[in-house]
């Protein structure tokens, strides 16, 4: 079967950069995709949008080339909840990649016994109305209610005006909680706002909340994009006219260097609040191969820099990247590495 991409499709960058910060030993990329092989794994009839290829074995090389040890693997929306290419992926990474399904009401107990065996650990609720359908709220409770049995998690997907609608639902799903991309800010309004503030709020009062500070690529409204040709251009300028470019937090100059510019810098107060304020409930990941995304597409190695502008310590970059990852995704590894003796 052939496919098409959606026109103005953006495919994934292929010559990603060497990252010049170096992830601490076992860290692990906790979102991330594969779309197909669209001639093996065909996109779902509903899809709202139809990708290129991205597969398994080109998430790997991205995996060590970025200098990452494991993939939590979510499954793409244009394959519904069709999971066999993040399963196959999964099986087929030497149990180097976890996964979280889309699940429908009508799924057995024994396929979600085989989700499980395959890797899988969690299932995704979307609430972007314009990637996905809708679906009632008591499917999904029903679903949730299903899967804690299994000690997955939700993970959920929804847009920052969308939160005050949706707060009664996600509190009181009975699993942990993972909020992808921070529930999609608007960085153009304050850090200190009340629309960042709810969210903050949010895993504040409720302490089975978790959240991906990902995608500053796809929140960032102002910034200059992660392509190594837009930040050395804005340095140059920058030093023509006599000033350094954008000032540079703690943390900065050893990813990006002194005096050179840095990418999405509308975004670095949020994602920095968010992992200061709960350095034990927050994950990162790459989001590759970034669907969707309009106007230019990132080089991962830079994206890959942008973790101490957000983490700016030792200590916070091994939670972020390492201890909250296994904690969630790999417990069964994480208590052995704390029960072995020193």
């Amino acid at each position: 079967m052939n496919f098409e991409k959606t026109p103005g499709w953006l495919d994934w960058y292929a010559g990603p950069s060497k990252p010049r910060f170096v992830p601490p030993a076992g860290s692990v990329d906790a979102h991330c995709h594969v779309f197909g092989p669209a001639q093996q794994y065909p996109f779902a009839p509903e899809r709202k949008y139809t990708p290129c290829d991205a597969s398994r074995e080109q998430l790997f090389a991205l995996r060590d080339h970025l200098g990452f040890a494991r993939n939590v693997i979510v499954q793409a929306t244009c394959h519904g909840a069709d999971n066999r290419a993040m399963v196959d992926a999964c099986r087929a990474s030497g149990g180097r990649a976890r996964g979280v399904a889309t699940v429908r009401r009508s799924v057995s107990d024994v396929e979600l016994s085989g989700l499980h065996e395959a890797g899988v650990r969690a299932v995704r609720f979307n609430f972007v109305k314009r990637l996905v359908d809708f679906t009632p709220k008591d499917e999904l409770m029903e679903i949730a209610s299903r899967i804690r049995e299994l000690g997955w998690h939700v993970v959920i997907y929804f847009e920052a005006q969308d939160l005050p609608e949706l707060w009664d639902f996600f509190t009181a799903l009975p699993t942990t909680v993972v909020v992808d991309h921070m529930g999609r800010p608007d960085v153009s309004l304050p850090v200190d706002g009340p629309q960042f503030e709810l969210f903050m709020r949010f895993m504040r009062e409720h302490p089975n909340v978790w959240s991906k500070v990902s995608c500053p690529e796809r929140l960032s409204l102002t910034g200059l994009p992660a392509l190594a040709d837009a930040l050395a251009g804005s340095s140059r300028a920058a030093g023509a006219q006599g000033h350094d470019g954008p000032a540079q937090q703690p943390g900065q100059a050893s990813a990006f260097g002194q005096g050179r510019a840095v990418p999405y810098a509308d975004v670095v107060p949020f994602a920095r609040k968010v992992v200061q304020t709960f350095p034990d409930r927050v994950l990162w990941g790459t989001d590759w191969p970034h669907p969707n995304l309009k106007g230019h597409m990132p080089d991962d190695g830079l994206l890959v820099d942008f973790i101490p502008l957000i983490a700016p310590t030792p200590s916070l970059q091994q939670q972020l990247l390492v201890d909250n990852p296994m904690r969630l995704y790999w417990p069964e590894e994480n208590s052995k590495i704390k029960e072995t003796p020193i």
